[in-house]
């Protein structure tokens, strides 16, 4: 009773005098008194689990009412993880700013976006986590892309399949990104499947950090294009092993939750798509016209899906 009241900021006795009014208005019990700390009974069980739904719907009527509102716009909130907001971000808000009365934009990592968006904290996001776990969402794919090998750019090694990373890695530490990341972790399993021993290495938490490194001559890395792209500066300064059969990708996905803002996430799909043919893949070809071929773009169908 005092956990409850103190989440819902009232006092313990109002937390229990409603409970008292619940329970004449229904003529049941919710609360087995008899036992400590207190348990729920099959009724108290019972208006949980529909009050649940009761409260998501709740939840869910301003975005229902505004999406059937003809020629409201909503005030919206929005998700980008760090490498689509540092690169195709600036574009992708610019499109989105004449179909919302007010725009507000976060960023971070995958599942950062995964758990906001389902404490409603934003209404969109763009992410490398599909949430394929969580039924209460939309998503689609946007592209996916492979992963690649880079070295410094004078350094003179043949590197065409994963055989060749244990060669790489004695020569020079591998720099990685921080496991604790989706990418870093997806680089950390493969090697290991792999058996490459790496003897030394750097980990980062940025992109441009990580080209930078290698650029410098300090290691060499497996990476994305869109990570490339980060660091363009520094990018034509490494040389891209975009032939290795890795056999690694990520995709990126617009996802948000189910039957709230339709109208607006299929703008924001179109807007998406756009954005990754003009601005993404023009910059990759800048750094490299190989990247290209490591690039899948998904056909825009129209309509929302729940599928991946």
């Amino acid at each position: 009773m005092l956990g409850a009241a103190r989440l819902l900021g009232i006092s313990q006795s109002a937390v229990s005098q409603t409970i008292r009014q619940l329970e004449e208005q229904f003529g049941v019990a919710f609360l087995n008194r008899t036992n400590r700390p207190l348990s729920l009974t099959p009724f108290g069980l019972a208006l949980r689990n529909r009050s649940d739904s009761l409260i998501e719907n709740m939840a869910n009527l301003k975005a229902q009412v505004i999406d059937a509102g003809q020629g409201i716009q909503p005030e919206l909130r929005i998700g980008l993880v760090d490498s689509f907001a540092l690169t195709c971000g600036t574009e992708f808000v610019k499109s989105l700013l004449d179909k919302s009365t007010r725009l507000t934009v976060r960023t971070g990592n995958s599942p950062f976006h995964g758990e906001i968006l389902m404490r409603r904290e934003i209404d969109l996001a763009v992410c490398s986590d599909a949430m394929i776990d969580v039924d209460q969402v939309v998503r689609r794919r946007l592209f996916s892309e492979r992963y690649l090998v880079i070295t410094p750019k004078d350094l003179q090694i043949n590197v065409e399949s994963p055989d060749d990373l244990n060669r790489l890695s004695t020569m020079l530490p591998i720099v990685r990104f921080y496991r604790s990341s989706q990418t870093g972790l997806q680089v950390d399993k493969f090697l290991r499947s792999i058996e490459v021993r790496v003897p030394k290495w750097l980990d980062v938490d940025s992109s441009k950090m990580l080209t930078e490194l290698v650029a410098s001559g300090l290691g060499w890395a497996i990476t994305t294009p869109m990570c490339l792209l980060q660091a363009a500066s520094s990018a034509k300064n490494v040389r891209p092993y975009y032939k290795v059969p890795l056999g690694i990708s990520r995709s990126f996905y617009l996802i948000a939750r189910k039957d709230e803002y339709n109208s607006y996430y299929e703008a924001a799909c179109v807007s998406a798509y756009n954005v990754l043919r003009t601005v993404f893949l023009p910059g990759i070809n800048s750094i490299n016209s190989g990247l290209k071929q490591l690039v899948t773009f998904e056909e825009h169908k129209g309509n929302v899906s729940d599928g991946s």
